[in-house]
């Protein structure tokens, strides 16, 4: 039986490291261009939701006016801009890279592609949800759930627990995003095999989910807007997706979609924020990386985004307290070692042959 621990308990934060009101970065200040004078122009590329991205750099604009304009921002799933950054490595484009998990950012710093952060923002941040030189700080984490369409698959009606997801009455009643391209579902699909990893002390447990898994999937969505469109058409019911963009969706273009909390637990990941090494436009990534990671921009995110920050919050945001999330025990060390290995071998063996 997976374990589990509870991730809201009586008296307890969220994410109980430092305190926000304490620890957290004031609001980021005005920035001046640091050691480069004059503001100059620094690029983002990011796997978050394009709307609050781009909310978040409206809001670091209007504290720090004289870098209006300054950011552009490119989205990417979270494997892609990891790609992305080690192809550029000789000439960096990028300064920022938002989105990507714990075992991308961790590659991303072994490769060499990852500068420190500022030292503030990296003491902002608890050990546990950080690289231990600063190459990368875990701004969030992020839970691993169902997605449904309501107006399809009533909540009462929907799956209630992972093993139920490979049951036959879900036959071509599944659409999930493609998996080699997203940090979500490269750790959704790792955390499945992970969890059933000891009962052989092997992978193969997992795959023949995953292959049961492939057997009820209707198609793979190209990118996050497919998935959310497609489910929305009503091409079939359920997905599996991250809290904060279903919570997003729901409250967005796409009211139909709701999220299903697994009962034996979601896996919780740790998404992170870096400073691309070599960046063209360093001076600008430190005074956003230090703007994002303020306590201000954090507590905001918790309320108005659905976002729950490493730094602990002084209070529960309401809609997570309601959710009564529990968090499934899973061995990140040996999923961060075997992610490439395991779904070049879900890519090669079991996409579309289930």
């Amino acid at each position: 039986m997976v374990q589990r621990r509870h991730l809201l308990t009586a008296g307890l934060a969220i994410a109980p490291a430092v305190a926000l009101a304490g620890c957290g970065l004031d609001n980021g200040g005005s920035g001046d261009g640091g050691d480069s004078g004059s503001p100059t122009p620094f690029t983002i590329y990011t796997a978050r939701d394009k709307a609050l991205a781009e909310d978040v750099i409206s809001k670091f604009e209007a504290a720090n006016p004289e870098w209006e304009g300054m950011a552009t921002l490119l989205t990417l799933g979270a494997q892609e801009a990891l790609e992305r950054i080690r192809a550029e490595k000789a000439n960096p484009q990028g300064d920022i890279w938002w989105g990507g998990t714990r075992q991308q950012m961790s590659l991303g710093a072994s490769d060499g592609v990852l500068a420190a952060a500022p030292q503030a923002v990296v003491d902002a941040v608890p050990e546990k949800y950080r690289d231990p030189e600063g190459l990368w700080v875990g701004e969030m984490l992020l839970a691993e759930l169902f997605m449904i369409n309501t107006e399809m698959m009533p909540k009462d009606q929907a799956p209630k627990d992972w093993d139920d997801l490979i049951t036959s009455d879900l036959s071509g009643k599944l659409i999930i995003r493609d998996v080699e391209a997203s940090g979500t579902m490269r750790s959704i699909y790792c955390a499945m095999i992970d969890r059933l990893y000891d009962e052989q002390d092997s992978p193969e447990p997992g795959y023949e989910w995953l292959t049961q898994l492939d057997a009820n999937t209707k198609v793979y969505a190209a990118n996050p807007t497919d998935l959310y469109q497609r489910l929305s058409r009503q091409e079939a019911p359920l997905s599996l997706w991250n809290l904060q963009d279903i919570m997003l969706q729901k409250f967005g273009d796409f009211p139909m979609l709701d999220a299903v909390v697994p009962s034996s637990g979601a896996p919780i990941l740790v998404d992170g924020v870096a400073k691309v090494a070599g960046g063209p436009g360093s001076a600008g990534a430190d005074l956003f990386l230090e703007f994002l990671m303020s306590a201000e921009t954090q507590a905001t995110l918790a309320e108005e985004r659905y976002q729950i920050p490493t730094i602990e919050l002084e209070s529960e945001p309401s809609w997570l307290a309601e959710l009564g999330l529990s968090e499934m025990e899973l061995d990140w060390d040996r999923i961060g070692e075997n992610e490439n290995d395991w779904i070049a071998h879900w890519a090669s063996t079991i996409k579309g042959k289930g």
